[in-house]
């Protein structure tokens, strides 16, 4: 399993900006793919809506990666 911290210094940062900025996808076009096959869990719960606002203190997991946005 592979956990990452992100800060962030702005309110929020948009999922599939997330899964970009960590690593987890390369480009846009696979952020979207994974969030809309919902393989995407966001604070536990399957994420389908790849412009969700991630707040500092949600975490966002995809298979045995796990990010928590600080």
């Amino acid at each position: 399993m592979r956990k990452q911290v992100i800060k962030i210094d702005e309110e929020f940062i948009r999922l599939d900006n997330l899964l970009k900025f960590s690593g987890i996808t390369a480009t846009g076009g696979q952020a979207k793919f994974l969030i809309q096959s919902e393989k995407v869990k966001l604070n536990g719960e399957i994420c389908n809506m790849r412009g969700k606002k991630i707040y500092k203190g949600d975490v966002v997991e995809f298979e045995d990666n796990t990010v928590e946005v600080n």
